[in-house]
């Protein structure tokens, strides 16, 4: 996980998960809206998740 998908976690967390998806994006965006600090923890949830980690091919 990058500086700027941490910083862009903190600051507005749906763009930090704007490439995992749009239930991802969806979900972070409903609980950004239910307050700050849900979304910011969903979307290090999500971004710290091995599951939507991307394999580099080689």
């Amino acid at each position: 996980m990058s500086i700027l998908r941490i910083l862009l976690s903190v600051i507005f967390p749906p763009l930090a998960v704007l490439d995992k998806g749009l239930g991802s994006i969806l979900i972070v965006f409903i609980l950004t809206l239910c307050g700050w600090v849900p979304g910011v923890i969903a979307a290090l949830v999500i971004l710290n998740n091995p599951k939507y980690k991307q394999v580099e091919m080689a």
